[in-house]
């Protein structure tokens, strides 16, 4: 998982950033794959497709709101 807080912060994060990459693969039916890097830390994590990708933002964001409850 990709870490997004300055250190000595407090684990809760209302803010998430990340540069996105987009990029297509394959000729006849071609698949969209995506990565996220963490201006932070220079981490980048890959996604074999969308779907992949989308997870991984819910996941971010479900976390947080489950830790501010």
């Amino acid at each position: 998982m990709i870490e997004d807080t300055p250190k000595g912060t407090p684990e809760r994060r209302d803010y998430l950033s990340y540069l996105l990459r987009l990029w297509r693969v394959g000729k006849e039916e071609a698949v969209w794959r995506a990565s996220l890097e963490s201006p932070h830390t220079g981490e980048r994590i890959g996604f074999a497709n969308l779907d992949a990708l989308f997870a991984f933002l819910r996941q971010q964001t479900d976390d947080e709101a489950s830790a501010v409850e």
